[in-house]
Parts: C-alpha cells; structure tokens; sequence
C-alpha cells in the first residue's frame, strides 16, 4: 500500500503502525500537493492560511519591527557605552530572543489556534491567553495614537516651509530659539547679527527650547498641565486616528488574506526610505562624528548590569514576544512550515535593523550637533522626543527639508502599522478561536469592524490634551514586567507542566526533525532565568515616570500599576475557576484535570493527527500522560 501524505521537501520509508507487512511511502512536493490530487489553496480550508510563506515572513517582521526599532534601540545604544551594547545585546538576542521567538511560533503553529486557544495544552493556564489579549489591546490602543500623530506630520509635511522651523508662530515662546535663523532671513548684515545672536542665546542656556519642541508641545497636543485636566479633544489628531483605523480595518477585511498581500509594501517599503534616508545622512557633514559617537564602546560599561538588563529588555520588548501576535500570526501557517528557520530569518532581521535605523538616527543627529556646536549626547533624545522632537528639528537643516520629513513620517506610519495589523488579528482571532461556530468564522469581517470601532473609541482619551501623559503611562506600565510574567509562565507551562519531552516530539512530528539541543536547553533552563533576571532587574531600576519637568502624581501611578496588574491577574483568576469547575471530588483530582490537556489539544486536521493524537479519547491520553505532563514512555530526547 502506497500512502500520500504532504511535508516539506522530505521523503523518507517507514512502517504503518499495525501493519508491519507493507510499505508506507510519504511523498512531498515543493506546493504541498499529492501527485494527482487537485491542489488545495488552503491547508485548513475553514480556517485559513497564508497565501504563501513570503506573506507570513512579511507579516512577522512587520510584527517584530516597530517604532520602537527606530527612537528606543539607538538611544539605549549610545547612553549604554555605544558599540559596547551591541556584545550584550547580542547575547540576549541568541540565548532569549530567538528561542522565546521559536516557542511562540511553534506553539501557535502546532495547534493552528491563536492565544486563547493554544491554551487547550493545559486549561488552567488559559488566563495567559487572556493576559495576552490585554496586553494587546492596551499597546493596540495607543499605539495607533502615535501612528496618527505621525499621519499629522506627515499631512504637515506637505508645504514649501515646514511649520517647525522658525520661531515666528503664534503658538511659540519667548524661550523659542530656532536653528536656522528667522522666516526672514536674508543676506543683509540685520539679520546676520540677529541670527548669531540667537545661536548665542541657545548655547548660554542650559536647555533650550527649539521650534520643533514647541510645534510638538504647544501646537500638535497643546498639552495641559497635568494627566487630569483632559481639556478639549485635539480634533485635527481624532481625524488622523480614524484615519488610521480605518486603514487598519480595510488592510485586515479579509483577515491574514488581505493584510498577507499588504505587507509587501508596508514591511519592504520601510527600509527603502531608511536607505534613502542612511545615503542622505552619511552625506552630511557631522554624520561621522554622530556614528562614532554611535558605535565607539565604552568597554567599562560591560560590567554594569543595568546594560544587560536594559539589552534583554530591548530584545524581548522588540520581538513582540508574549504578546500574542506570534502565536496567532503561526496559526496560520500550514501545519509542516518550517518555524524553525522562519524564526532565526525574523529575529535576525529585526536586529538588524535596529542597528540600521541607528546609522540612520546618528548621522542625522551628528549633522545637527557639528551644526549647534554642541556634542551629540544634547541632541539626542527617546521615545516620542527622538521622533517628533529632535529628528524633525534636524530635518529643517536639510536642503528640500519637506521632501525628507515625509519620507521620514511615512517610514513611521508604516512600521507602525504592520505591528497595528497583528494587534487588531490577535484580538479577532482570539474571538473567533473561542466561539469556534461556523457563523462567526463566515462573519470575522464584522468582528475585525467591531474591535477596530471599539479601539477608536477607546482611543479618544489619548486625543485630548492630556493624552500624551496617558500614552506615556500606558507605554511604561501596560506592557513593561507583565509581559516577563506572562512568558515566564507559558515556558513553565510547556516545558514543566505539559512536559518537555511531549513538546519537543510535538515539534519533530511537525517538523520532521526535533528542537536543536540549544533551543531545548534555552526552554528549558536558560531563556527561564534571563527573563527572571528581566523581571527582577526591572523592578530594581523602577523609577516613577515624568515627561520632561512634569512629575506624574502618585495616583496616575497606581492606576498605570493596575493596568500592569490587570493582564497578569488573569491567570491567577482563571486558574482558581477552572479548579472549581473540573471534575473531581478531592482538591487534587480538580487540579490533575486542570492541568491536564485537553483531548482536542494537538493538530487541528485529521490528517496530522498521527501517532498518539489519533485516538484522541481523554482515557486513552489520560494514561499517556505522567502527573506532570512528561510522557510515561519517552523517547530519547535530550
């Protein structure tokens, strides 16, 4: 008997069980088609897949590279000891980044379940998925917010003068002291003296305040003085985020089917105007003292931990790891993708280009302190400083300044937006995952409608003049050590309560192959105690946020802790409900079927359900299961 069935590129001879006497021969093709079969667009045709693995790698480095690749990384990178970062940043990235990267995709791919879902490999544990969903709805709402800031810039970006440049404007102060002198400015002797004076003044004083910062500050948010006087809703920021929903929705109407042909402009375009952007730059004269300045290591810093701690943070930040996205984004593959290799080609290329973005950054911010006669370090700055504050202030100095400040702006709304996509599809996913039916699934357009109308709605606060200190407060508290808490909690999950040998044969039946024996020590024990060190060490270097002289009041804090709170204590809670709720009449025996997994866990297709999967009867794969998940019968894995 000859038996057909589709894997990636492998063919190989073996024994059917049962029927010792004939051959089974598994056969592969490059398309996943049996010879002589109709191919089939989609591998799980109810629920869908990607149209081809280019969409799935665009979508994922779209995902993992973000705004914070371009103001967060080169900032850390300069103010840890330069080139000197990049030793400890790298070693966080091999022995965390990419095996947590690996886990996540594998996780979701296995079973072709998004966060909710995925959780059948232990129900008690499902409140992950739940704290997952929190988190991204949290970094879905403000994180459209800046994309609509930027779609304002970008909108202001189109005249003759940027609106940043002089000091000449209404909304400007008397501290206003502008970098290329007045609107005025011409050849005579006037207004030479005037503009020498005024770079004068700026270097005397001990912080300047630029034009760049007050269009930002007084204009664009015209922000109050505290996190509670809200004030008036910023109309011209509300238009740019329904824009940006909007655009959002119509890029995901058909779900990973229309977003996967989306990113091929939104996750490539990106870096053709970082190129455009690093030629311009590096042109400049004082780009090389800024890259310098970028690269040069401060050796003496290797031994401060709050440089490893703040390198092991940007690598999990920046990966998107415990944010659902990677699961759900892998539930769409086809079953035999090769993961593995996908997730070494995504973790590497968002690390890369973070080191990118920041000879970009540096020579731009070079040029602009050789221009101010002033070292690099007072020019530079992170977080929404770097990208709407110092960065559009060096743009004026650039010939056709308007040219590069749209460049720059669209380069923002699209890395922006592909991490926007996998938010929105990790929400929607995760509810068409738990209702399952078949009319929601034939209805996901409405549903991806409904929590796209839901995040704008949300999202208004943030649109009124305090919303920069409430965007703030969810940038450094919504998703900072909850995320080391919820992937902390998934690897002991997998590796000590569902049991390491179970997964890593999970993964060679997936595969073809297991987890190199790194990713499985990494698992295991080394990822483990990196992310408890992330954990411990963010709470040792805490220190209450401000936004530049403004101090944040105590109960913004506790209420910016219960956010961070609000997506951990999902697991507790669940945990206790589904104890209460399992069968049993002793307290352990509830446990023990908590933990459990449950008899739909495994591939989603009969077809892959082979081997131990293929009588999925609770009694039969109770008893393949020890107490602790580890299988009673392993094979010799490492």
């Amino acid at each position: 008997m000859t038996l057909c069935l589709r894997y990636n590129d492998v063919l190989w001879f073996n024994k059917v069980q049962g029927i010792m006497s004939q051959s089974v021969c598994v056969c592969v093709i490059q398309n996943g088609a049996v010879p002589g079969e109709q191919v089939k667009k989609d591998e799980n045709s109810r629920r869908g897949n990607w149209g081809n693995q280019i969409e799935f790698v665009l979508t994922s480095v779209g995902y993992a590279v973000g705004l914070g690749n371009v103001w967060r990384f080169p900032y850390l990178c300069y103010r840890n000891g330069g080139g000197a970062f990049m030793f400890p940043y790298f070693i966080m990235l091999v022995f965390c980044g990419i095996p947590l990267f690996f886990l996540e995709l594998s996780f979701g791919q296995f079973t072709s379940l998004g966060c909710l879902g995925v959780w059948k490999v232990s129900p008690m544990f499902k409140g992950v998925g739940y704290g997952m969903m929190v988190v991204s709805t949290y970094i879905g709402i403000y994180y459209n917010v800046v994309i609509c800031i930027a779609i304002y810039y970008f909108f202001m970006s189109m005249t003759n003068l940027l609106p940043w440049t002089y000091c000449n404007n209404p909304w400007n102060t008397p501290d206003c002291s502008g970098v290329v002198g007045t609107a005025h400015t011409n050849a005579t002797l006037a207004n030479v003296s005037a503009a020498l004076s005024a770079v004068t003044n700026m270097a005397n004083r001990t912080k300047r305040t630029s034009p760049s910062e007050e269009y930002w500050r007084n204009y664009v948010l015209n922000v109050s003085d505290g996190i509670g006087n809200f004030g008036e809703v910023r109309l011209p920021i509300l238009g740019c985020l329904a824009i940006s929903w909007v655009v959002v929705f119509l890029c995901l109407i058909r779900g990973v089917k229309s977003s996967g042909k989306v990113v091929y402009f939104t996750a490539t375009f990106p870096y053709v105007v970082l190129t455009i952007l690093f030629v311009r730059g590096i042109t400049l004269e004082g780009a090389i003292s800024g890259i310098k300045y970028y690269l040069t290591p401060q050796w003496q810093k290797i031994l401060d931990a709050k440089v490893w701690g703040d390198a092991a943070s940007q690598i999990f930040y920046s990966l998107g790891c415990a944010w659902g996205g990677l699961i759900t984004m892998a539930s769409y593959n086809k079953f035999h993708n090769n993961c593995f290799r996908d997730s070494i080609i995504i973790s590497v290329t968002n690390c890369a280009t973070s080191v990118y973005a920041g000879f970009v950054i540096f020579s731009i911010l070079g040029f602009m302190a050789h221009h101010l006669g002033v070292d690099v370090s007072q020019v530079a700055d992170h977080g929404p400083g770097l990208a709407f504050v110092a960065y559009p202030e060096a743009l004026t100095l650039l010939p056709i300044s308007p040219l590069w400040s749209l460049l720059f702006f669209f380069m923002l709304i699209l890395l922006g937006l592909g991490t926007q996509f996998c938010l929105l599809e990790t929400l929607v996913t995760a509810i068409v995952d738990e209702i399952g039916t078949d009319w929601i699934i034939r209805r996901k357009t409405f549903i991806t409608l409904g929590v796209a109308i839901v995040g704008f709605l949300l999202g208004v606060p943030l649109t009124t003049r305090a919303g920069i200190y409430w965007l703030l407060l969810m940038d450094n508290y919504a998703a900072s050590f909850s995320l080391v808490i919820i992937s902390c909690i998934m690897c002991i999950c997998i590796m000590y309560v569902y049991g390491h040998r179970n997964y890593f044969k999970d993964v060679e039946m997936m595969l073809g192959f297991p987890p190199p024996a790194f990713f499985r020590i990494c698992w295991r024990f080394i990822s483990p105690l990196i992310i408890s060190f992330i954990l411990i060490f963010t709470v040792i270097q805490y220190k209450p946020i401000t936004y530049n002289d403004y101090v944040f009041p105590d109960w913004s804090l506790v209420i910016g802790f219960c956010m961070a709170l609000s997506s951990v204590v999902c697991i507790p809670i669940y945990s206790i409900f589904k104890i209460l709720t399992s069968k049993g009449s002793t307290f352990s025996e509830r446990l023990k079927n908590a933990l459990r997994p449950d008899p739909d866990w495994g591939p989603a297709l009969p077809e892959h359900r082979l081997g131990r999967y293929a009588s999925p009867g609770p009694e039969e794969h109770k008893d393949e299961m020890g107490s602790n998940g580890s299988t009673l019968k392993p094979t010799p894995t490492a």
